[in-house]
């Protein structure tokens, strides 16, 4: 391969890398817009049926310690990591820790929600997220069996 052939096939494999990764960018972006719509969606329900919220804690990265937020909302999943605030914002659970921690409590930052929950874990065990908010809304006061209640926007 010549110095111009050479330099040209590395302009065009620059130019793919480029625009797989703003193909990706744009892809992730509106995979987490349609998760912040459901998240909307699910908060202005579960308000509207008056489904209980609870202080939420986190925990320790190595599962031990349990942690004082001053958030106030839902757990998602059973292991009570991931969470919606009252707001309408997704919060990972899991933090440092440490003694401040214990003491003064911790403000976990709010995240992007994902559409389906625990995607590329080790464990395998993926959701999807309009399937664990439907759940929670299913224990709620409407009942598992409503006919009435408003199914999840489609995305």
């Amino acid at each position: 391969m010549s110095e111009p052939d050479g330099r040209t096939w590395r302009d065009q494999q620059r130019h793919a890398v480029r625009a797989h990764a703003d193909a990706d960018a744009r892809r992730r972006a509106a995979e987490h817009a349609e998760a912040a719509e459901l998240v909307a969606w699910f908060v202005a329900e579960a308000t509207r049926r008056g489904l209980p919220t609870t202080r939420l804690v986190a925990r320790g990265y190595d599962g031990r310690g349990r942690y004082r937020t001053g958030l106030t909302g839902w757990y998602v999943d059973r292991a009570e990591t991931r969470a919606v605030d009252v707001d309408g914002r997704f919060h990972l659970l899991t933090v440092p820790g440490g003694l401040r921690a214990r003491l003064f409590g911790v403000d976990p930052q709010p995240s992007p929600a994902p559409l389906v929950v625990g995607a590329g874990g080790r464990d395998g065990e993926s959701i999807p997220l309009r399937t664990l908010l439907n759940r929670l809304l299913g224990d709620g006061s409407g009942g598992p069996d409503s006919t009435t209640r408003p199914a999840a926007p489609r995305g």
